[in-house]
């Protein structure tokens, strides 16, 4: 627990922003990962320093998943994991900053692992993780894994280098979606009040960490984050996700995020592109 684990496993280029830091096997299908957390982020810490985002957690529980599936199950380096539902519940309490980098440990339940032959090709698991003891998080998830010549028949050949992104339009005001930075604003105003364009700069540090040739999940979530801050009072914060991704979303293609509910009920967040429904996610929320 002295580095982090290597950055290729976690499908990160950034060594800062690979959170993991080891790894055991405690039985036939279950891992205890260790991850550390800074103490600042320009995303998922608040900008006062007091607070986690809960979508940290997802990212760490995302990695976590990533690390055994290369290092527990040996898919090569080369697949893709390509995500079908990510439900997170999150305790704030057990999410304040402390004098020190947080240390988690993170205990993983694969619960279902469906094999071709002796790779795997789609999983399951249930993820608790814990900070000196305490439950801050639970979490569920499943995804495919896609081998390099599946996954490029499965892009039509689509990639980094041969997709162009739509032109990133003028954001909301920072401030309205629980951001400080204009850059990291992924809503533009929509022709509705409930429905916003997604902003997709693939120059953005963390949502881009390497190129992408489709909109990365994690940046469809925080879309989810920053339009339920438009739908709830002040002094509440989403605490839970729930999302179900049914296709990729695409670069060169505008993409729209609509929401409903709020007003002390859990907001519906559903992103499309064209006619096509590309994820959707219940977002729950808590008084500050």
């Amino acid at each position: 627990m002295t580095a982090t684990v290597p950055r290729q496993l976690v499908h990160r280029a950034a060594v800062a922003e690979t959170y993991l830091t080891g790894w055991n096997r405690t039985g036939a299908d279950r891992f205890a990962v260790s991850a550390q957390w800074p103490r600042a982020h320009g995303l998922h810490v608040s900008s006062d320093w007091s607070a986690y985002d809960p979508l940290l957690v997802v990212e760490t529980v995302r990695q976590s998943g990533t690390l055994l599936m290369h290092t527990g199950y040996d898919v090569p380096l080369d697949h893709q994991f390509v995500l079908q539902e990510f439900q997170v519940d999150t305790f704030p309490a057990h999410l304040a900053v402390g004098p020190r980098p947080a240390e988690l440990v993170v205990e993983i339940d694969f619960t279902e692992v469906r094999y071709r032959g002796t790779r795997p090709v789609s999983a399951r698991y249930k993820a608790s993780v814990l900070r000196a003891g305490a439950l801050v998080a639970t979490a569920d998830v499943a995804f495919t894994c896609v081998g390099a010549a599946v996954f490029r028949r499965l892009r039509g050949g689509r990639t980094p280098d041969t997709v162009q992104a739509v032109p990133v339009p003028p954001g909301l005001f920072a401030a309205a979606v629980d951001r400080v930075q204009p850059g990291d604003v992924v809503l533009a105003p929509g022709d509705r009040s409930d429905r916003w364009q997604l902003r997709v700069h693939t120059g953005h540090p963390v949502f881009f960490d390497h190129p992408l040739d489709h909109v990365p999940g994690m940046l469809l979530l925080e879309a989810a984050r920053q339009a339920t801050h438009l739908r709830i009072s002040d002094g509440e914060t989403p605490v839970s996700y729930h999302a179900t991704f049914h296709r990729f979303a695409e670069l060169d293609q505008p993409a729209w995020i609509e929401v409903s509910g709020g007003n002390g009920a859990k907001v519906q967040v559903v992103g499309t592109q064209g006619e096509s429904t590309v994820f959707e996610c219940v977002v729950a929320t808590t008084a500050g």
